[in-house]
């Protein structure tokens, strides 16, 4: 359940930025409510939000990386040529 907590307090950020009058905010607080009656209290310590993060910082690095590679990997483009003067 720690995992579903962590998805609610998402959520809730995104809630914030989206504002709750907005389409999406209305969507964003109906899933919150429905969610949050399966999250226990308590059940998302600072510890484990930190760990979360540190592990979508990890992936994110990764994920970076092998699109750094493939970029690298592309052909490159052939530039348009102009015509001689």
């Amino acid at each position: 359940m720690q995992q579903l907590g962590l998805v609610v307090k998402r959520l809730t950020d995104i809630l914030q930025m989206v504002g709750v009058g907005s389409d999406p905010g209305k969507d964003i607080l109906k899933a919150i409510t429905s969610l949050s009656k399966h999250v226990p209290p308590g059940s998302v310590s600072p510890g484990s939000e930190r760990n979360d993060l540190q592990t979508a910082l990890a992936k994110n690095t990764a994920n970076s990386a092998q699109m750094q590679q493939m970029r690298q990997q592309m052909p490159q483009q052939a530039q348009p040529q102009q015509p001689a003067a």
